[in-house]
């Protein structure tokens, strides 16, 4: 019998490939990605991540057990640092200041993806919320290993891949994996299948959000 995550994985699998043919992910690993639409991603990410790590506190928070409660506390905390780090160093290095970084509004997927997973946070179950929260740990991790191995030497987005196809985000990958199997094994049928709606959505969402991205999206109003 498979899986949750097998089942996942395969049901998202024509997405992800389109994923990673986003013109954002190709040019991306050739380093030709252009500045303003790498800035316009980063600060974007910035936004999403305070989000994210929000979403991931309030997971730790509804955790069934000290294991579940100690993975998404240590993955708050790694989004945390990484919007603090990466991207503090990311933002200056493309010459923007945090003054400018906080007057950023959310762009229309990022606002959208962002409260999708804090929506989960108060009003679905635990198991469902981490299926929601796993899309952006696996697409990531996929999708950074990815580049790497495509990225030539003296890519200018080489702190970018390096943190996204680290074995350390790896292994926090994989605890959350397998996080969401042993939640979907010891659950219903109604809870799985409300988890493998939740990943899905959050998979849309990280598509819409690469794409959002080279487009520089803004609201139409």
């Amino acid at each position: 019998m498979s899986s949750f995550s097998q089942d996942a994985w395969q049901t998202i699998a024509p997405l992800y490939g389109k994923i990673a043919a986003l013109p954002f992910n190709r040019e991306l690993a050739e380093g030709s990605l252009s500045a303003e639409r790498f800035r316009f991603y980063i600060l974007q990410d910035s936004l999403y991540l305070a989000g994210y790590a929000r979403a991931l506190s309030l997971a730790a928070a509804r955790a069934p057990d000290a294991e579940a409660a100690a993975i998404f506390t240590r993955s708050a905390q790694g989004a945390i640092e990484v919007e603090q780090a990466l991207h503090a160093g990311v933002l200056a290095r493309f010459g923007v200041g945090p003054e400018a970084a906080m007057q950023t509004e959310p762009s229309p997927s990022c606002f959208a993806y962002t409260n999708f997973l804090l929506a989960a946070a108060q009003k679905d179950s635990f198991e469902v919320l981490a299926a929601a929260i796993l899309p952006c740990f696996w697409i990531y991790w996929e999708i950074g290993c990815q580049i790497s191995a495509a990225a030539q030497p003296g890519n200018p987005y080489a702190d970018w891949i390096a943190t996204y196809s680290d074995p350390a985000f790896g292994e926090a990958t994989k605890a959350v994996i397998d996080l969401c199997d042993r939640a979907a094994a010891a659950a219903g049928p109604v809870t799985c299948d409300r988890m493998m709606t939740a990943f899905v959505q959050s998979s849309r969402y990280e598509w819409m959000f690469w794409d959002s991205a080279y487009r520089r999206e803004s609201w139409p109003v």
